[in-house]
């Protein structure tokens, strides 16, 4: 909800640009809400704070002004710095503070360009737009988005994926006759495991640690039950930045998966699912992980 040609989160002023008709019609109590929901004044005054960086360097800033630091785990596990040519993939527990944490992390370690593929909703985030790869699925854009994606993965600069797309959620589990809940990514993607056999990038596997609030949990489990389409839990992650001031989260680096080693294809899926299972191995520390060979 950025307005147009600022760094300001003007709620009103969207409404107003997007919906010119309609936006006379809906309450000032509602906007009022909507500005609170997302933290408006919290967010502007984070921006302000970070005016004029981008990049790795606006991560890094952001990071600073809400006292958020990482500890990475098997850091000897990472690249040698010219080894450039990978992709990390990494579960998705926040919505906001682990990719701009991978961002730092990954630039910090190689220097210079950083890939993240990203829905293309976050290209709202200017300050980024140099390190994001949009995914878009519709329009006339696809393909001039799909073809950037391309293009990166076929230089020479480290790419980062969400492989879930959207953040963990609450999910109800079950294990000899007990019942329980655990919150976890939904199912990752396939896409990473065939880009990374057709450009011959190898898999570097993380685990980032943390979750969300349990009033996140609760509303996306209400929207689901009510069947209502609308991601509406995806409003309140403003709030959950705000809440996570101070923490300390982990990056749990995985050991390296060649890409000749990893199925494709119609077994890419069951790849997938693997290299998901290994990402929460290495959230209880396992040592090793194996290598997912024909899953």
């Amino acid at each position: 909800m950025l307005a147009e040609n600022s760094l300001k989160i003007d709620v009103a002023e969207v409404l107003r640009s997007r919906m010119p008709r309609l936006s006379r019609l809906i309450p000032k109590s509602l906007v009022r809400w909507l500005e609170r929901v997302i933290c408006q004044d919290d967010m502007n005054r984070l921006l302000e704070e970070n005016h004029g960086l981008t990049g790795a360097e606006f991560c890094r800033g952001v990071l600073g002004s809400l006292g958020i630091s990482v500890d990475i785990k098997h850091a000897e596990r990472l690249p040698a710095r010219e080894d450039r040519r990978v992709i990390f993939v990494s579960n998705h527990p926040l919505g906001g503070l682990d990719g701009m944490a991978l961002i730092d992390l990954i630039q910090q370690h190689y220097g210079g360009q950083v890939w993240f593929i990203v829905n293309d909703l976050l290209m709202a985030v200017k300050p980024l737009n140099d390190v994001f790869l949009p995914i878009n699925k519709h329009g006339a854009q696809s393909r001039r988005a799909a073809g950037a994606i391309e293009e990166a993965l076929a230089g020479n600069n480290p790419v980062i994926i969400f492989p879930a797309g959207l953040c963990s959620r609450m999910r109800r589990t079950s294990y000899m006759g007990k019942h329980g809940t655990e919150v976890a990514d939904l199912q990752w993607h396939k896409m990473f495991v065939n880009k990374s056999i057709q450009h011959h990038r190898d898999i570097i596997p993380l685990h980032f640690s943390g979750q969300n609030s349990p009033h996140f949990y609760k509303v996306a489990r209400a929207r689901k039950l009510l069947r209502v389409p609308f991601n509406l839990e995806m409003i309140y992650l403003p709030q959950e930045v705000f809440k996570a001031r101070g923490s300390k989260f982990t990056v749990t680096i995985g050991a390296r998966l060649p890409w000749n080693s990893v199925a494709g294809g119609k077994d890419a899926q069951g790849s997938a699912n693997s290299i998901r299972s290994m990402a929460y191995l290495l959230g209880q520390d396992s040592v090793e992980a194996p290598v997912p060979n024909n899953p």
